[in-house]
């Protein structure tokens, strides 16, 4: 089972830089210190997509495992996927620190990252060292470097990189924190990259190519909505990922960190972030499976996610502050309130509540 020594060691661990914090999770997870969730999940929580078999639909965002140090830890904890990056052609260091900041009163995060990470090279070493893989899908999340001539190429050369040993790949043009990125949304020059990137995939000699998902941003507008639906069913997504952190600050909010610059994620993103999936939902009619991610602590919140379209729900603030048994709560939770509600799997329950 997980290790519930989590709520007992969460005030040290607070005192922590967050940082340093982020960087012992990875090491315990390296070390097997994290625990692992072997009681397995029920039929009621499989689900196939992209011809492809996920054990539950709950999955671990990114932005934790940037190089893909440990894919096969987080799969143990009982997650159903996980989504390593993002990750840029060139390693980069990122923004300056401090750029990680916990809303503890908000149970919410705010950071400034900057894509910082090994760059592609590094996470494609990880990825095919990977010697005893776990159950569930391993996702790319592509990036581009901050001071690159050429979103395009960058993207690219992720496909061609990273696009062999990926179960899936996200085009991520929607981080509040490399400068220029989110309009890389806009009609044309979504069209221009997505475009390529299928062809660069359809090139590559693959016995199966990975699906290619899109991860917006949560602050659109209901034109950039309808924009970016009519080029997801034009160029042919495979999916997308609604959504990434948010630059707006709700009133309600009272962490001391709350004014910092940066995407907020968390508690304080669930409606906002379930308004943007529903709408997505509506405006490409159901047609383009979705990934729901922000603001995910229950399983109460998975299930709501999928009710208004999702297929599958990430999370990643919640484990700072449910631990890594959050997850087999999140799926006991989930498997309950879909069986009080009549349905016999997710995929009958996504999308009820535009019925």
């Amino acid at each position: 089972m997980v290790i519930d020594l989590y709520s007992t060691l969460q005030p040290l661990i607070f005192r922590l830089n967050p940082e340093t914090a982020h960087s012992l999770a990875i090491w315990a997870l390296k070390w097997g210190l994290a625990g692992f969730d072997r009681v397995p999940d029920p039929d009621i929580l499989a689900v196939s997509l992209w011809g492809k078999k996920f054990p539950n639909p709950i999955g671990l965002a990114a932005g934790f495992d940037k190089d893909a140090e440990v894919p096969d830890a987080v799969l143990r904890l009982g997650f159903g996927f996980t989504e390593i990056g993002s990750v840029t052609p060139r390693p980069q260091q990122g923004n300056p620190t401090p750029r990680l900041f916990r809303l503890k009163a908000d149970h919410g995060v705010i950071n400034r990252m900057g894509f910082n990470n090994s760059g592609l090279g590094a996470a494609r070493q990880q990825l095919e060292s990977r010697h005893k893989k776990e159950g569930g899908c391993v996702g790319v999340n592509l990036g581009k470097n901050k001071d690159s001539p050429s979103a395009v190429d960058d993207y690219l050369a992720g496909v061609r990189e990273l696009g062999p040993v990926a179960d899936y790949l996200v085009v991520n043009v929607s981080s509040p924190n490399t400068p220029g990125l989110r309009e890389l949304q806009g009609k044309q020059p979504l069209r221009l990259i997505l475009s390529k990137v299928f062809k660069q995939l359809n090139e590559l000699d693959l016995d199966s190519k990975p699906p290619v998902l899109l991860k917006v941003s949560p602050d659109l507008t209901d034109e950039d909505k309808s924009d970016i639906a009519d080029v997801a069913l034009e160029i042919g997504v495979d999916g997308l990922i609604a959504t990434n952190t948010t630059t707006q600050r709700p009133l309600n909010l009272i962490g001391k960190k709350r004014d910092e610059i940066g995407g907020l994620s968390g508690a304080p993103l669930m409606q906002l972030s379930t308004s943007v999936l529903y709408d997505f939902y509506r405006l490409v009619g159901g047609k383009i499976p979705i990934i729901g991610v922000g603001g995910v602590t229950s399983g109460a919140d998975a299930y709501t996610k999928i009710r208004a379209g999702a297929h599958l729900v990430q999370l990643y603030s919640a484990l700072l502050y449910g631990g890594p048994q959050l997850v087999r709560r999140i799926k006991d939770d989930l498997a309950t309130l879909l069986l009080r509600d009549g349905f016999k799997s997710v995929t009958h329950a996504v999308g009820a509540d535009h019925l």
